[in-house]
């Protein structure tokens, strides 16, 4: 496993801000910081009395410099945290997480405390010591579990898990007739302390499923567990079972409401839509009209045009007075039948009959 990119960009600083040759400095005599070993990774932790321990080699305790500078892979500094863990949450687990991280090479051992201690000295539990156990088990950074730990540690207790620190936020912990019960572990130097997750806890969860007790007993009720089961009389078995069935009215009102408003924003959404394409034709049939029978509209010109053209056909055109009358063909003139002569004629068209008289001479020539 690489070492922490931490560790990492530390070298790199040393490296870069030496003074010596090669940028040496005078940290250089450091061992570098060790990967973190993980054993809780891929399955539960052990817990403690299934882990062989030597105890050929003597328990020498590392000092807090030691720790933090890093310590050999074979030498895992070696710390302890304890609790109830009941309801395990988030608070928990970032606990130990701080724990994890105290030091560059971190062994974490995690006491438990049976029911028997915690029910005497804290109160009752909502989960029993074994699922208690099996929780801190699969906490990925746990690497030890020690079932049935102790409410006070002892020296006895610290040499034989060979514990070097004890992790825990700062916050005097009063109990067993103690104001602090690290107060001997703080005067040790033994104490890493880390650092409380606001607004999560056990209490505060425990606090809303009483503060919202009927609900969850509803709940519970649907899903099928009986009123012995969750220790409920019968009048509040029909109470719950009656509002129960007042909440579905009440849904299914409400989902016909909303399908309502739906239904009402839709009409009013298409309305508005007809009513602007309605205004959008109606300009374009004005538009339309006008065009057509307005003052200056095409019917009008239409009109006109009709009329003159039926004035020229009613009145034909009038021959221009300065078209030549001597140049019109003579008519024909009568002539009576069986007969050589033609009819008398009056003097002023004596002029005339005399041309016609010869016109009607070369035609019986002719005959």
């Amino acid at each position: 496993m690489e070492p922490p990119t931490s560790s990492r960009l530390n070298s790199r600083k040393r490296r870069k801000d030496g003074s010596g040759p090669n940028g040496a400095t005078e940290l250089d005599g450091v061992p570098p910081k060790m990967s973190r070993r993980s054993f809780g990774l891929r399955e539960p932790a052990p817990f403690s009395d299934e882990v062989e321990m030597d105890y050929s080699k003597p328990y020498i305790r590392v000092t807090y410099e030691e720790a933090m500078r890093g310590t050999p892979l074979d030498r895992p500094v070696r710390v302890y945290a304890d609790g109830i863990f009941d309801l395990f949450h988030s608070g928990h687990a970032r606990a130990l997480m701080q724990a994890k991280n105290l030091f560059p090479n971190t062994y974490l051992i995690v006491g438990v405390c049976s029911d028997e201690l915690t029910h005497n000295f804290k109160g009752f539990t909502v989960m029993n010591e074994n699922e208690r156990y099996d929780a801190v088990q699969h906490c990925r950074y746990v690497d030890e579990v020690v079932r049935n730990a102790p409410w006070t540690l002892t020296p006895e207790f610290l040499a034989e898990h060979r514990i070097d620190f004890v992790a825990h936020d700062d916050i005097p912990y009063s109990s067993a007739g103690s104001d602090d019960v690290y107060k001997h572990i703080k005067e040790a130097g033994m104490f890493a302390p880390t650092q409380r997750t606001e607004g999560i806890s056990t209490s505060d969860i425990i606090t809303r499923i009483v503060r919202d007790y009927d609900v969850y007993a509803r709940r519970n009720l649907q899903r099928g567990y009986t009123a012995k089961e969750l220790n409920v009389s019968f009048i509040n078995e029909k109470k719950y079972h009656l509002q129960e069935r007042v909440d579905k009215v009440k849904k299914r009102v409400k989902d016909v409401e909303e399908k309502s408003k739906e239904f009402v924003q839709k009409v009013e959404e298409k309305s508005i839509d007809l009513i602007q394409k309605w205004e959008e034709k109606s300009r374009e049939f004005i538009g339309n009209f006008l065009e057509m029978f307005g003052p200056e509209g095409a019917l009008k010109h239409m009109l006109k045009e009709g009329k003159g053209r039926m004035l020229q056909a009613i009145s034909p055109k009038q021959s221009p007075s300065s078209s030549p009358t001597h140049d019109r063909s003579p008519s024909p003139s009568f002539r009576w039948p069986f007969s050589t002569k033609t009819p008398p004629s009056s003097p002023a068209n004596r002029s005339r009959n005399e041309s016609a008289v010869t016109y009607d001479i070369s035609e019986d020539e002719e005959d």
